[in-house]
Order: structure tokens, then sequence, then C-alpha cells
């Protein structure tokens, strides 16, 4: 009889638990079915938030950009102290930016500004100087009187773009080249190479071919931004093929060279100034247009409008600088002990050259006009090779670098794969390469 009531006992408590726990695993579903619907509630507010944009403006916080354009008589401090920077910071930042990356001057027209603030109602947390698509100084002014700047160069992805064109009746070199799609940049750098060799008026004619090899740089996005350098170009000339490439040597100095690695930068250009038509030659006999009578005409002479500017065929000191009746504005250049060069008829001198001033090729020493026994605005350019006036459109001139055996060596195997992408372009101008 006890052993019975024991076992009621024992299936009466049984029985309690198991209502307990059922009561509890009730309770407990309850609650994950609540968490479930709060968390489906969430999900869709933040749907809902994304969608409207309003969570952007919730979490996120809209950098302010303030960007200033260097102009004329703008200066760092005058930028900064328009944005509120007090005299103390704007001496503290130009300090750190020239002993730090050296930069001292802004450029008008190129420069820019940019203010940043994570904020618009937040103050100025960085500035940052934009010198060209390539180079910026980031100036971090987060802590208040703490300046710390950097310089940053822009990564550049160079490629190679090969362009070829052929002159045509009654064009110019100029006209050519542009119908071929080179840029004008590129091509003024393309006149100053081949004017030491050819003679644009003479040395081109109808049929003949060129082609020229140059970079193109492109930023991150795939943007192309600007043009680099000239690495080849060929001109069918009628004196036979020029041909010149771009090569750095061991040292680090960068130069022209033939295809077989001689110097193509002569120390006298033949034609100073880029595209100007010859209206008289060199001539022992001419008919001088002033004057009536023939007589030695010992120059040659280029058409150009009155004030273009007259650069030094090559790098010199100036051994005269006057007026005479024949050429009357007049500057005289010794180059060395074999060659100087004379230009006349200029409207004025540049202001900093004088008698005993070295110049260096390309460099302006005057001005195109009409002074003295002239019937138009033109440059009287004059060669004197050992105190003897010769031709500056046949003297053989020499080069000013040639490379050694070392250079040449890796020189020509430069050359080899400019050449391999010429031929590639050439056939598949849409491909990239890069050198």
């Amino acid at each position: 009889m006890k052993k019975a009531k024991d076992i009621i006992r024992k299936i009466r408590i049984g029985c309690k638990k198991s209502c307990r726990c059922v009561c509890r695993a009730d309770i407990l579903s309850r609650v994950i079915l609540g968490v479930a619907i709060l968390l489906m509630v969430v999900a869709l507010g933040l749907v809902f938030f994304y969608k409207s944009g309003t969570i952007s403006n919730v979490f996120v916080p809209k950098e302010s950009h303030t960007v200033v354009e260097v102009k004329s008589g703008d200066t760092l401090s005058k930028i900064l102290s328009n944005e509120g920077f007090s005299g103390k910071d704007i001496e503290s930042i130009s300090k750190m930016l020239k002993k730090e990356v050296g930069l001292t001057t802004l450029y008008a027209n190129k420069d820019k500004v940019d203010f940043i603030r994570d904020d618009e109602t937040k103050p100025i947390s960085k500035i940052v100087i934009i010198k060209g698509p390539w180079n910026r100084v980031e100036i971090d002014c987060g802590q208040p009187d703490v300046w710390q700047c950097q310089n940053i160069e822009i990564e550049r992805d160079t490629r190679v773009t090969y362009r070829e064109g052929e002159i045509l009746d009654g064009d110019s070199f100029y006209l050519a080249g542009m119908r071929a799609g080179i840029p004008a940049g590129i091509l003024a750098d393309v006149y100053d190479l081949l004017a030491f060799e050819m003679d644009f008026e003479r040395d081109v004619r109808a049929g003949q071919k060129f082609y020229v090899l140059y970079e193109e740089n492109f930023a991150a996005d795939n943007t192309k931004v600007d043009t680099g350098h000239v690495l080849a170009v060929s001109f069918e000339a009628l004196r036979g093929r020029v041909q010149m490439y771009r090569f750095k040597k061991a040292d680090g100095t960068v130069g022209y060279y033939d295809e077989n690695g001689n110097g193509a930068i002569k120390s006298l250009k033949r034609t100073p100034i880029n595209n100007a038509k010859i209206t008289s030659s060199f001539s022992s006999r001419r008919k001088h247009p002033v004057l009536g009578f023939t007589r030695a005409h010992k120059g040659v002479d280029f058409r150009a409008s009155t004030g273009t500017p007259i650069p030094a065929a090559g790098a010199g000191r100036v051994i005269a600088r006057g007026f005479n009746r024949g050429h009357g504005n007049y500057v005289k250049i010794r180059h060395n002990g074999t060659f100087e060069t004379l230009y006349a008829h200029m409207s004025r001198f540049a202001k900093s050259v004088n008698v005993g001033t070295a110049v260096k090729q390309g460099q302006t020493v005057g001005y195109v006009g009409s002074t003295g026994l002239s019937t138009g605005p033109h440059l009287h350019y004059e060669i004197i090779k050992n105190g003897q006036h010769v031709n500056p459109m046949t003297v053989k001139l020499p080069a000013i670098n040639n490379l050694d055996n070392a250079n040449k060596k890796v020189f020509m195997e430069r050359k080899a794969r400019v050449d391999a992408a010429v031929e590639e372009l050439k056939l598949n101008p849409k491909n990239i390469v890069r050198l």
C-alpha cells in the first residue's frame, strides 16, 4: 500500500514538472517570435531610410569643399586670410611649407587651394594645394596649432600613342600634323626637334610621310589628362629620312639620338622661329630690296609678325647688342670657338639680354620687327663659322651630345622596343602600349 502511494506521488510530481516545461517552452517561443518581429521592423526601416537617402544624412556627414583658384595678385597668405586664418597660423603654415616641401609660390591660373571641412558647419580640417593634375600638397590642420604637410605625387598611367601623316599639295608640316591628330603641344616639340636638321621651306614636299610616337597620361579612372614626351619622330625629308629617339642616359640626362645612336640635337638650330616662312635665302648675289643694287645676302630671312619672340639658336654668350643702319636692332651670340649667330631687324630686345649675358638654347633674345634696311617685319638670321658667313640651311652642325659605347648599347635595346611599339600601333591603333 505504501509503495502504491509513493508511485502515485512521483507521478504527480512528474506531471507538475512537465506542465512547467510546457509553460516555459510556450514563453520561449513567444519571446523568439517577438524578437523576430522586432528585427523585421528594423530591417524594413533601414530599407526605407536607405532608399529615401535619409540614412546618408543620419549616419554619414557630407564633407564640405571650398576650392579657390589662384588668380593674378593672389598669395597663399591672402588666400588663407580670406578663409579666416590668423596671422600666427598663416606664418606657421608658410614656414612649414617652405621647410618641408619647398613651396613658396602659387601660380596664377594654374594652382588651386581646396579647404576641406568634415561638414559645412565644422572648422577647416585639411588644406590641399593642387599643383597641376599630378602633384598636390596636403596640410593637416585637425589639431589646433599643430600643422603637418606632405607632398603627394599622383600616380599616372603613361601610354604611348602613334600618329602618322602625309604632306599634301599646298600643305605645311603644321597643317599636315594637325590633320593627323597630333596635339598642338606635341607638334611644337616636334618642330623644335626637326628644326635642327630640316629647312621647313625647302625640305617639305607633297607626298612626304611622317610619324610621331608620344606619351599620353591617364588618371586612375581611365580619363586622359595630358600629354608627355615625344618618344620618336620620323620624317621623309628631301635629303633623306630624319629619325630621332628620346633616350635617358645612365647619368640621368635626356637627349634625342638618330637611328644609329648619334646625337640628333645640334649645337645650333637652322630655323630659330618655328613655322616661319623663308622669304629670302642665303646668296652671294641678291638685289637688295631697299638699296636696289646687287650684293651678298649673308643670312636667311624668315617672315614673322612684329613682336614674335626670337629664340637663341644655341647656347652661348651675347657679344653684341645694338643698332646699325643695315641690321637695325640686332643681337650677336658667340656659341663656341667656331660658331656665332646674328639676329637682326628686331623691334626690341629682351629685357634680360645684354652684352655678356649667357643664354640658353631657345631663350628669347629679342622680338621680330622691321628696323634698319627692311621692307617689312622679319628675322634676318646669320651663322658665322670661323669668321666666315655660311648658309644656315646647309652648313654641317656638330651634335651636342653623342653616346659612349655603354650607353649606345642600352640605346639600341630601347630603340628596338620603340620600333616594336610603332609597328604594333600601326596595325592596331587602339591597343594599349606602355614603354
